[in-house]
């Protein structure tokens, strides 16, 4: 299918890769406008069929610290104590302000003028220079706070327990609640339906559009963040595409091959040349402390029609430079093996 240039321009201004797959294939621009679909099903209901096959891991599968349940506590709980976000869990002040609990008799510290200073246990307070979010966020001018890092997952078992879950499988049918950790590969495959549920489960929220961008930009207001033109090898966006890597022997040009099976098929991420660890591109940052928020996955934020920002790794530039990037032509249900997210939160009043 040869398209007319005006068209492929059309396309390329409004597509990306992991959105509408715009692939350009032996000279031919190829687009899945339309993509295969499914029925949304929210995060832990029953699919009404046998469970999905466990998706084939391989040795890239991250290990993410086991979360410790008896060590967990919600901000203000006595009895929390510091930890990795696993062990953190849902401490963030997203859910658990004092203007969303309970009066506090008896808690308020002598002589003490915050009564934050009172609410908060001792490793749930502010890191210096944090502002009012907890160590996996980043305070974003003491505004809101956002995850350092792209979203892992914690899969909630039916005993309350929680184990690592893959980063390459789909989270229909699991209750799972997203996490901010270092040097783990980053949840992909997901839509943000779930990504809102993921991050709510712990008592965070999916960023607003401008919160994402102002976070991604840093507060010089920098392009990519590092810097106002991409560099290369600072960020994970200049990967291979795993679609052109696995089905070679498939005909990529016909539009119907870009289907919902093959594009969240476990095994892209897996290749070499695609899916980054997160933090691994260590110049992919800002003053503010937040890593890969532009390349390696599309990031989810918050809009009811479906909207991702940032790019991934195999595309940066299509739909905007580096933190510019937006995408808005999947609705919030779609997901493929591009499409990640992180969390926000609101800073303690």
């Amino acid at each position: 299918m040869q398209l007319s240039s005006s068209a492929t321009r059309l396309i390329f201004g409004l597509l990306t890769p992991a959105v509408v797959v715009a692939g350009v294939l032996g000279g031919v621009a190829v687009s899945t406008e339309g993509c295969a679909g499914e029925e949304a099903t929210p995060i832990g209901a029953a699919s009404g069929s046998e469970a999905p096959a466990a998706p084939k891991v391989g040795t890239r599968q991250a290990t993410i610290t086991r979360y410790n349940k008896e060590a967990w506590l919600p901000v203000g709980q006595p009895g929390s104590t510091p930890g990795s976000s696993a062990d953190l869990g849902a401490r963030t002040l997203a859910g658990n302000t004092l203007a969303n609990t309970v009066s506090l008799p008896g808690l308020t510290r002598p002589g003490t003028p915050n009564p934050l200073d009172a609410w908060l246990a001792p490793g749930d307070r502010p890191l210096a220079n944090n502002g009012l979010c907890p160590p996996d966020m980043a305070s974003i001018d003491d505004r809101f706070c956002v995850d350092r890092y792209e979203a892992s997952l914690l899969e909630v078992l039916p005993d309350g327990t929680e184990a690592p879950f893959s980063p390459y499988a789909s989270v229909k049918g699991h209750v799972v609640r997203a996490i901010s950790e270092p040097g783990v590969f980053p949840q992909g495959y997901i839509s943000e339906v779930e990504a809102t549920q993921a991050c709510a489960v712990s008592g965070k929220r999916l960023c607003k559009a401008r919160e994402w961008k102002q976070a991604c930009m840093g507060p010089a207001k920098k392009r990519y963040g590092y810097a106002d033109s991409s560099h290369a090898g600072a960020c994970n966006d200049h990967g291979r595409s795993p679609m052109v890597a696995l089905y070679a022997n498939v005909n990529l040009a016909r539009q119907d091959h870009w289907d919902w099976e093959r594009m969240n098929n476990p095994e892209l991420n897996q290749l070499d040349g695609t899916l980054a660890h997160t933090g691994e591109h260590s110049e992919c940052t800002n003053e503010y402390g937040v890593y890969d928020m532009v390349g390696n996955l599309h990031e989810w934020v918050d809009d009811p029609n479906g909207t991702f920002q940032g790019g991934y790794y195999q595309d940066t530039t299509l739909n905007g430079e580096g933190c510019q990037y937006v995408t808005m032509a999947h609705e919030a249900r779609y997901h493929d093996y591009s499409t990640g997210f992180r969390c926000c939160s609101d800073v303690a009043p």
